[in-house]
């Protein structure tokens, strides 16, 4: 039978093409902990001839390595076949050969917001640690404008001597750029060119050293640890006095992210292990991998920073930006400081002044020039091209749009399912002359960087509003203000729509995010070298949003920490900031998240809750562990023992039971399938007054009995460390959901609390809270009624709107839902209920702050009040 033409082709590119284990790629070679009494350049000449066994000559494994990992752990990336990789697999000592693997990246107010600031009386934080001073920062990211007013070293002693890292000089960077505030920087490119080829800094505006040409990373390091610069401010919004957590800490640069956006896993490792020998007391990570994860044998962050962990450095890393879904959360070794977004009390808002005087409001960052006179409006579903979708149109989709019937209009865009970006919705309108746009969306706090043209972003209802308005007039016109800041007034912190939420993917019974903090709308520092947009051009401030902002917050707040307690290990940081964390905002109501529908924030949202940097420092408690712990956690996971000793060089033997993830000594007890009766144990060390008694109290999971023994701790100054055991009964199942609770230590003075949190079902799926599913479809499911969503507006929508404000001025009131479990009839009495109707009720009195949708025509941008 004759082949096919087609078969034909495809036979020859078969054999054009190089088979798997004879192309060359750039591969990690770990090795696990260094060798005890080896010098660093033994371990180097160790990798050469290992490599050169392999490869067959030192010539050639001087050209194929990259880096050698020789101070924090031991290892080496080089450029190798699928067949060499194999054979370094088996090499003894060999721990893991990985792939090497491209990661992303993912403040005038957010500090106050914190309550970090000098206290009149002499206390808080700030004061007690000196400002942090002697701390030492490192920042894995894009870099840094050394220049910047943030990273001034006015005040700050002379660096540390047991510093041990350099300023290494490159293009447009040398040593003088150094200071006493920028105290290290060192670049690294290797594993990007090896994936990419030769970096050409003509295409891309880049700089072949420390410089940051992107603005991310100088944005992160002046959220830590920037010093005081007055009159900050974007392009004159969140206008005031710029400032790092940790002002008079010191700051080490690895720049291991390009103007790509790429950062490789080659040289991520090589920053880790130049980190934990210059001496950083705090790693800081604004990047990651998106899901699915990697083992963590496999993941060079959770490499990496396992063995900062082991050498006492905290590693801090964001949680990523793939919320509300469930399972979404990134860096969740249980070594790492995972961390989430929340809100501030601060937002930017705009007056959208219709042709027939109607006034509605919505949030903006743009506050460049505007139109002198009112512009006609026209929805972008009226004005679709020709093969566009009606849905993609209503969104504004890239290439939906007629161009001819856009250009010189504002359009009016809602957000769907498909497309919920008003950053996508700007770019397509800016493309077709358009010269504004309102997009009416599920409105959170997290605003689209609009820069070129005026983007207003509504709520639906007003959204509906503005379009019954357009529909029913022959020229529907609207005007824009200059925006206004609003401090002081909202509901705030609430969790942020974006951040990544919990349960871990990798391992379920560890809680996932640990802690939250400020990570939307935050003023920091940025690099002139990265044109935000054509029409601005470059800016000293900028105001960003993400897990990436709120990661180096909580960064600056361990340098304070470590400061005051320098010998605290990393396990005994983290659990101060997550036992002594927020879950009620600034008006002692339980914590929100934005999601759709808006729901009460649980532990897989805030970990701990957000951060209380104030209380952080004197827990009272602390649940502490150290690298065996890790050890029994990894051998938990069904890790090979010979790999897991080769990791510590610590002799390891596996005990393989149920419950050992379980009893692993972090601040939280998360049970994914309970049944029947299980008791978990936990230990915890007194750091504070000698003389102590602590008495627990429980808020128990929905359908399950919660009891502690013993439920009194007494503390003197012989007996700093006492074990609990908590054991949990399921007594009602709560099918197809996680429940949450709480245990708390008091006493009368710290109070020391940690989430609970079980499910009584195996996971079969993903778990269905924070959702934003039904939501879209405005009907059936089980966030019916509970969201704000109209994505097609209704007829009926659309007459009672009446075509605007009439003059009134409206705070929309959110519903919000309780716990997991209020509301039903499974496992909560009629008392409970009618007290958790009455709460609800209360909470929603206060949430009239919140989301501010309709505008009385005269009202002043700074003067917001509740509606009574």
């Amino acid at each position: 039978m004759a082949m096919s033409p087609l078969l034909f082709i495809v036979f020859l590119l078969m054999l054009l093409e190089p088979c798997s284990s004879s192309r060359s790629n750039v591969y990690i070679v770990y090795m696990g902990e260094r060798h005890h009494g080896l010098r660093p350049e033994l371990v180097q000449e160790a990798h050469h001839g290992m490599l050169a066994a392999v490869l067959g000559s030192e010539q050639a494994a001087m050209d194929a390595i990259l880096y050698s990992y020789r101070h924090g752990f031991s290892g080496f990336a080089a450029v190798l076949t699928g067949g060499q990789a194999a054979r370094l697999s088996d090499w003894p000592g060999v721990v893991r050969v990985v792939r090497n693997r491209v990661l992303d990246l993912h403040t005038t107010r957010s500090w106050d917001f914190m309550g970090v600031n000098p206290s009149p009386s002499g206390g808080g934080i700030l004061l007690e640690s000196r400002f942090g001073e002697d701390s030492i920062i490192g920042v894995l990211d894009t870099g840094i404008w050394p220049e910047s007013a943030s990273f001034r070293d006015d005040g700050i002693g002379e660096v540390p001597r047991r510093w041990k890292g350099q300023c290494v000089a490159g293009e447009k960077f040398n040593a003088s750029n150094c200071n006493r505030k920028i105290i290290g920087a060192k670049w690294y490119v290797k594993g990007y060119e090896a994936e990419y080829g030769k970096m050409n800094t003509s295409d891309i505006y880049e700089f072949m050293s420390a410089r940051d040409a992107v603005g991310h990373g100088t944005h992160t390091a002046s959220t830590a640890a920037g010093a005081l610069v007055a009159n900050a401010s974007f392009r004159g919004l969140a206008k005031g006095v710029a400032r790092g957590g940790a002002q008079r800490a010191r700051l080490a640069v690895y720049k291991v992210c390009w103007a790509t956006g790429d950062c490789t896993a080659a040289d991520i490792l090589a920053a880790f292990d130049d980190a934990i020998h210059d001496g950083v007391d705090v790693i800081s990570v604004s990047l990651g991998q998106a899901p699915p994860l990697p083992a963590y044998v496999d993941d060079v962050l959770s490499i990496g920073s396992f063995h900062a962990v082991a050498k006492g450095v905290v590693v801090v890393c964001s949680a990523g930006n793939s919320g509300p879904y469930s399972e979404t959360v990134i860096n969740s070794a249980p070594w790492i400081v995972t961390v989430a977004a929340g809100t501030i009390d601060r937002i930017f808002l705009a007056k959208i002044i219709l042709g027939n005087n109607s006034t509605y409001v919505g949030q903006t960052l743009y506050s460049g020039k505007h139109p002198s006179k009112s512009v006609r409006i026209v929805y972008a579903e009226d004005i679709s091209s020709d093969n566009a979708d009606d849905t993609d149109a209503r969104s504004c989709t890239a290439g939906s749009l007629n161009a001819t019937l856009v250009k010189g209009n504002v359009v009016l865009c809602f957000q769907t399912r498909a497309q919920r970006s008003a950053s996508v919705a700007v770019e397509t309108v800016k493309k077709a002359r358009g010269v504004g746009v309102i997009f009416a969306q599920f409105l959170t706090k997290d605003i689209a960087s609009s820069l070129d043209i005026p983007c207003v972003q509504v709520d639906y209802q007003v959204g509906t509003a503005i379009l019954a308005y357009t529909t029913s007039m022959r020229n529907p016109v609207a005007q824009f203000s200059f925006p206004k800041t609003i401090v002081g007034e909202l509901v705030a912190p609430e969790v942020a729509y974006f951040s990544s939420r919990g349960p871990s993917s990798l391992s379920p019974s560890i809680l996932k995010p640990d802690i939250a903090a400020p990570g939307v709308n935050i003023l920091a520092a940025w690099s002139p070298a990265a044109a935000i947009s054509s029409a601005i051009g470059s800016v000293n401030f900028k105001i960003d949003s993400g897990t990436s902002m709120s990661c180096p917050h909580i960064s600056g707040v361990v340098a304070l920490l470590k400061s005051m307690h320098p010998n605290w290990s990393p396990a005994a940081v983290k659990s101060a900031l997550v036992t002594t964390a927020n879950v009620h905002d600034a008006y002692g109501f339980e914590m929100v998240s934005e999601a759709a529908p808006y729901n009460d924030a649980n532990p897989f949202d805030y970990g701990g809750g957000h951060v209380n940097p104030n209380r952080a420092a004197h827990p009272g408690l602390v649940y502490d562990m150290g690298v065996s712990d890790y050890m029994r956690f990894l051998c938990s996971m069904g890790y090979n023992t010979s790999a897991i000793s080769s990791m510590t060089q610590q002799q390891t033997t596996c005990q393989h039971t149920p419950k050992s993830q379980l009893n692993l000594n972090v601040p939280s007890i998360t049970i994914p399938e309970l049944r029947g009766k299980l008791t978990v144990s936990r230990t915890v060390t007194n750091v504070g007054p000698a003389l102590s008694k602590y008495r627990a109290r429980v808020e128990a999971p929905p359908g399950v009995d919660v009891t502690v023994s013993p439920s009194l701790l007494t503390f003197n100054s012989t007996v700093r460390k006492l074990p609990f055991k908590v054991t949990f009964q399921a007594k009602l199942k709560v099918k197809g959901r996680y429940t949450f609770g709480s245990l708390t230590w008091e006493d009368g003075t710290h109070t020391v609390r940690i989430p609970l949190v079980t499910s009584q079902t195996q996971r079969t799926q993903p778990l269905p809270q924070q959702s934003p599913g039904s939501g879209f479809s405005g009907g059936s499911g089980a966030g019916a009624g509970a969201g704000l969503f109209v994505v097609a507006p209704p007829a009926s929508a659309i007459d009672a709107a009446g075509g605007g404000g009439g003059g009134r001025r409206w705070l929309l009131r959110r519903r919000r839902r309780g716990r997991a479990g209020e509301g039903s009839d499974e496992g909560i009495g009629a008392g409970t209920r009618r007290a958790a109707t009455s709460m609800r009720k209360r909470r929603e009195e206060k949430s009239r702050f919140s989301h501010l949708v309709f505008w009385k025509a005269e009202s002043n941008c700074h003067k917001v009040k509740p509606t009574n």
